[in-house]
């Protein structure tokens, strides 16, 4: 009861932001249409039929406003495969929308309709068998082709990955000793890789990878100050306040000559380590010895280099990272933006190594669930938003009420999780596992909310359109 009733809440809001702007803006017809099936989805869907379609005609308003206004500068994205277009995911006419419209709600609405007049039929054993019979078999056929695209796209083969690793830890020895030679006296602690190159969740191409650079700080000098007790109130960006300082005065600590207003500060760390190491280091000397070309990546505001060689480029982050107890804060100022003194607490480390624990206890498949999904929302536009992250933590909220995650049940879960981030988009909220006060949906926008679930709810009846390549 409690579910329905937030289904039943958010088909009512999404009705009413959709009647507020039809009045503002003068609805059309197809806009009429729209709200007129949506507000008599409920006595043919019911509330929780009502509350996932309103996702996708929501979607398809704003797809159809966005339509009607005159084209900007900007050229259209050549590499956005055609199957996507066919869904009208990317800029269509008002018509052509409304032709997916008809195929997606009227069909839908019709269908259902259709079997609630129609009622039970009486019939044999065996015509009972065949719905069934029949689900299994579309089970079976998309359990084969998700096989299928994770063996021949997702999948990266060993010798990839064992030589990007070497690779970039190559490139870390020498980044560690010169930045030794430069600053003897910064306290840092081994620099060494991580990310999804390392814990086996990359996937499509083995062209990035991740050089943590622990800063050691000390217990006496510095306290770490959660997301909710700063000014911002975000539980994901920490601060890192300089204390005590009536008996350790400033100069005590190395970091103090990256203070701004008592805390530590990412910006001025990152922008010194940036002139350190990324402008004062002599490349081209390392293209011999390593057998590549590598350069710092200039106009970001991150710490990235770039690596071309005989088998392809590959994009390295360097991340500097403060490690007390549980906590792991990172300096990501593309994620922090303009504010000089915060921290991105990451549960990547935790996320990760709950998912492999997971999946050695029952031999599930949920890293392979999750790869495949990275590499769907990768090849698909209107999913690119969608990272790891994002999937990592619906799946760990799904293992804590769905206990079967073996082989034979894939295709199954596969389709769970994606109907589990419908709920999620409806509510606009998708909390972190380990920290529930964190919504993982803060940084995506309305409208990207909409073109996610207008997509996701495409593949809830046909999850095969996602697996195009």
């Amino acid at each position: 009861m409690e579910k329905e009733g937030r289904k039943e809440g958010a088909a009512g809001k999404i009705e009413g932001i959709m009647e507020q702007r039809g009045k503002r803006k003068g609805e059309t017809n197809i806009a009429a249409v729209v709200d007129f099936l949506l507000a008599n989805a409920r006595l043919v869907l019911g509330v929780g039929g009502a509350a996932v379609l309103g996702i996708a005609t929501l979607a398809v308003k704003r797809l159809i406003d966005r339509a009607g206004r005159p084209p900007d500068d900007e050229k259209p994205d050549k590499s956005i495969p055609e199957g996507w277009e066919e869904l009208g995911l990317v800029s269509a006419s008002p018509q052509l929308l409304r032709k997916g419209l008809e195929g997606v709600v009227i069909k839908q609405l019709t269908a259902a309709s259709k079997a609630q007049k129609e009622g039970p039929k009486p019939s044999t054993v065996s015509e009972k068998l065949k719905p069934e019979i029949k689900r299994v078999q579309l089970c079976v056929t998309l359990q084969e082709k998700l096989v299928q695209y994770y063996q021949n796209h997702v999948a990266l083969s060993e010798d990839d990955v064992s030589r990007v690793k070497q690779q970039a830890l190559e490139i870390c020895t020498e980044l560690q000793g010169f930045l030794r030679a430069k600053q003897p006296d910064m306290p840092l602690g081994e620099m060494h890789l991580g990310g999804s190159l390392l814990d086996g969740l990359q996937v499509v191409a083995a062209n990035h990878a991740c050089l943590l650079v622990p800063l050691q700080i000390e217990d006496k000098f510095w306290t770490l100050i959660p997301g909710e007790e700063t000014i911002l109130s975000n539980p994901q960006f920490w601060m890192v306040r300089r204390t005590n300082l009536e008996y350790f005065p400033r100069g005590r600590s190395f970091w103090d000559k990256f203070i701004i207003g008592g805390y530590l500060s990412s910006k001025v760390l990152v922008n010194t380590l940036n002139k350190t190491v990324m402008e004062s280091m002599n490349w081209p000397a390392l293209d011999g010895m390593l057998e590549c070309t590598v350069r710092p990546v200039m106009g970001s505001q991150e710490l990235k280099l770039e690596v071309h060689s005989e088998h392809g480029q590959l994009f390295i982050n360097i991340l500097p990272t403060i490690i007390v107890n549980d906590v792991i804060l990172t300096a990501q100022l593309e994620v922090t933006g303009n504010f000089d003194n915060l921290w991105y607490q990451s549960f990547y480390t935790s996320e990760t190594n709950k998912l492999a624990d997971l999946d050695d206890a029952d031999c599930g498949v949920r890293k392979r669930c999750l790869k495949t999904l990275k590499a769907v929302c990768r090849d698909c536009p209107a999913l690119r938003k969608l990272t790891g992250r994002h999937l990592a933590n619906v799946i760990l909220h799904l293992s804590e009420k769905e206990s079967d995650w073996t082989e034979a049940a894939f295709a199954d879960r596969f389709q769970q999780v994606i109907s589990e981030l419908i709920g999620y988009l409806e509510q606009g909220c998708l909390p972190g596992y380990f920290n529930k006060v964190v919504n993982l949906l803060s940084d995506c926008s309305e409208e990207e909310i909409d073109d996610i679930g207008f997509t996701l709810y495409c593949a809830v009846s046909e999850p095969e359109i996602l697996l195009q390549t």
